[in-house]
């Protein structure tokens, strides 16, 4: 049985590194803020939203617009464009509220790159990122299993950390045919039937 597992890493990039995880950081937030507008202005004109395809091919003509956005990961772009659709989808079956523009002054900063041809690994204690190549990190357990995307977030005191999502196989435990009462009690904290 396929399951998603996830597992979280201290990062310990280089300054260039810092540098290039902000500008990654700034740019989702822009391509967030932006097409949420964008969004907002159509919804309040046409009744209607827009569609995450609609603003995707939108943002091939942003990157000749503002050049700087090429320099970051387009896929960590593509995520922010992505999550955008998927909270107004939810906002529309009255799952949660509103999607609000993203500021610079929140606390924790995140953004979120998917694999394509093979460009996420862990070697030893690095991980391999896009357009950050590879980056050190306090690897405290072994990465079982094929590697789906990696969540990169700086914390308010300067701190890196790498959330990676993996899809493992496990083997369903097998089943018994015997049973067991748990008493829970008072004054001993839990009584097995079987003694």
């Amino acid at each position: 049985m396929l399951i998603n597992k996830a597992y979280k890493f201290r990062l310990y990039p280089t300054k260039e590194q810092e540098n290039l995880i902000a500008k990654t950081i700034g740019c989702s937030r822009f391509v967030f803020n932006r097409f949420l507008g964008q969004w907002n202005d159509t919804y309040q004109e046409t009744g209607k939203g827009l569609t995450y395809n609609a603003c995707s091919a939108e943002l091939t003509q942003l990157k000749k617009e503002f050049v700087w956005l090429k320099e970051v990961d387009s896929i960590a772009l593509q995520s922010s464009l992505k999550n955008l659709a998927d909270s107004f989808t939810r906002f529309f079956k009255k799952q949660n509220k509103a999607p609000r523009f993203k500021s610079k002054k929140n606390p924790v900063q995140s953004y979120t790159t998917k694999v394509t041809n093979s460009n996420m690994a862990i070697v030893d204690n690095k991980i391999k990122l896009p357009k950050l190549g590879y980056v050190r990190l306090a690897k405290s357990r072994e990465v079982e299993g094929r590697i789906l995307n990696a969540t990169i977030r700086r914390n308010p005191s300067g701190k890196f950390y790498v959330s990676i999502v993996v899809e493992t196989d496990v083997q369903p435990l097998k089943k018994t045919e015997s049973s067991i009462g748990i008493d829970l009690g008072i004054t001993d904290f839990a009584v097995f039937s079987d003694g």
